[in-house]
């Protein structure tokens, strides 16, 4: 073999080979990809069915309900607008409590939000007290008018 024969195969296979690469990357960015999912439109019936995604907003007060013995928790999730029932076995993490901001991953199951992984979302910026209480009471003004007049919100199964 000549050296230019030589060196065009060794090109060819070079480019070959990141060709490979670079559909292995993208086949594994496509299979791993997570949607995030507004709570509305889960209700509407707007998320991949096939697959799992995100879903966040706050927990609705008064929605925890644990399994005595058990790391079963359900409770619901709202983006004040429409609410999400939330099915979770497993350990949920230290900041999650009723009226704070949550994102599950998992997927839909009948009417019920199966999550895999729970994260409590949290804020870095300081905010006084006052300031944090008042807030408090806003939310759980919108969450109980919420809950006494009801939204047009079916989930869609």
């Amino acid at each position: 073999m000549k050296p230019r024969q030589q060196r065009m195969l060794a090109v060819g296979l070079a480019v070959a080979g990141l060709a490979v690469a670079a559909a292995l990357t993208l086949k594994a960015f496509r299979e791993n990809m997570m949607f995030f999912v507004s709570v509305s439109d889960v209700v509407a019936g707007n998320y991949p069915s096939e697959r799992n995604f995100r879903v966040g907003g706050l927990v609705l007060d008064g929605s925890i309900e644990r399994e005595e013995g058990s790391l079963d928790v359900r409770f619901v999730v709202t983006d004040l607008r429409c609410e999400l029932p939330v099915m979770y076995t497993g350990v949920l993490p230290d900041l999650f409590r009723e009226g704070q901001g949550v994102v599950a991953h998992g997927r839909m199951r009948s009417d019920v939000f199966v999550a895999d992984e729970v994260l409590a979302k949290h804020d870095e910026n300081y905010m006084a007290p006052e300031v944090a209480e008042s807030m408090a009471s806003h939310v759980e003004e919108q969450t109980a008018t919420l809950r006494e007049n009801g939204a047009d919100c079916e989930v869609a199964g």
